[in-house]
């Protein structure tokens, strides 16, 4: 036990820097708006996508991919990753910080085309791809010096690594064969529109076909319609589940009407829809499981973690609904609200942490 006490404190000092780019991308987000609350954070408007994308999320899953391998080299990833997320907060001008993000995405590209290499299985290929895209995004990014062209591809990583670890889930019920391909062809498409959209700027309306084919294929084949009529925990991931899934139809069809485009008056909600609804979703349903894995940490779930989830869908089905009514008024108190989900959200899951190491604190001061 002894042993592993360095290796979970070296965890939790990789999670540091993703909470920092969290905090710094939402406030970001917040001063994007004109909200005088995030004002000192208006200098990072240019990186809030990069913070986001690279610096939490890709941190995170690095991380996870890291533990799963239990190899030391693919800890490379999260670390590049997490300094490059404080170099852009200290310093949002400087290339250090896009070539720290490049450097970690390499490392997570390998790993994964590592793990494909030996393991031929469909969802390991999916999660090399899902690697690849935020890989070629970090490059676009460095190449042209913008991140919007980069943004298809970052969003790319999350959803294909998203639909990577479900489809690993769908090998334990029946699934057609037909319908493997068609996931295939589906992973093809995205991750090509999104390619082209950066050589090009066009292609995003192949890009949201293929975001509402993905919507399709999960909400028929993800094993999530089955334990959703269970109980407890297990239902609760599953709701969080189906409930993205239909986010990610919401931007699809959004996209379809070009809302993808950079200038459309519908693209902050079909991002949103996109990058909160769905990939939001998906972090409040993994994380009682993935939590206590990254860290090592017992995590009790209770019915409170309802709360953020209901919370994001409502603050969200608001900051939605002003690109057709309330103008910008509606749009900064649903991005307040966003904002006061993710903080609802971490407040639950330190309370659960620490409701798991209540009962053996009160069984030591009972045994004294």
């Amino acid at each position: 036990m002894a042993s592993r006490a360095p290796l979970n404190r070296f965890r939790v000092l990789l999670v540091l820097p993703a909470i920092v780019a969290l905090t710094a991308g939402v406030l970001s987000g917040l001063a994007r708006l004109g909200l005088p609350i995030s004002l000192p954070f208006a200098r990072l408007l240019g990186v809030h996508g990069a913070l986001m994308v690279g610096g939490f999320f890709g941190t995170l899953i690095g991380l996870e991919r890291a533990v799963a391998l239990a190899r030391g080299w693919p800890y490379l990833a999260p670390a590049a990753s997490g300094l490059a997320a404080l170099c852009l907060v200290t310093a949002p001008a400087s290339a250090l910080g896009p070539w720290l993000m490049g450097g970690g995405a390499l490392v997570m590209t390998l790993a994964c085309a590592d793990v494909w290499r030996r393991q031929r299985e469909a969802h390991l290929a999916t999660l090399a791809a899902a690697a690849f895209a935020w890989l070629a995004g970090n490059a676009v990014w460095l190449y042209t010096g913008a991140i919007v062209p980069a943004v298809p591809l970052w969003a790319a990583f999350l959803i294909l690594t998203i639909a990577g670890e479900r489809l690993e889930l769908s090998r334990f019920v029946p699934t057609p064969r037909p319908a493997r391909r068609l996931f295939a062809g589906i992973v093809l498409l995205l991750l090509g529109s999104a390619m082209v959209h950066a050589a090009t700027g066009e292609a995003l309306r192949g890009y949201a076909l293929a975001l509402l084919l993905l919507a399709a294929w999960l909400l028929r084949f993800d094993i999530a319609r089955r334990t959703v009529k269970t109980a407890g925990l297990t239902r609760y991931m599953a709701i969080c589940l189906l409930s993205g899934y239909g986010w990610l139809g919401v931007s699809a069809l959004l996209g379809l009407t070009g809302a993808l485009y950079a200038g459309s008056p519908l693209r902050d909600a079909a991002l949103h829809a996109l990058l909160l609804g769905f990939v939001f979703a998906m972090v409040c349903g993994h994380a009682p499981v993935i939590g206590p894995a990254l860290t090592r940490l017992k995590m009790r779930w209770h019915r409170g973690f309802y709360l953020p989830l209901l919370l994001l869908h409502g603050t969200l089905l608001l900051r939605v609904a002003s690109a057709w009514h309330g103008g910008l008024a509606w749009r900064q108190w649903g991005a307040i609200g966003n904002a006061l989900v993710l903080a609802v959200f971490m407040a639950t899951l330190l309370e659960s942490f620490w409701a798991a190491r209540r009962p053996a604190s009160r069984l030591r001061s009972k045994a004294t």
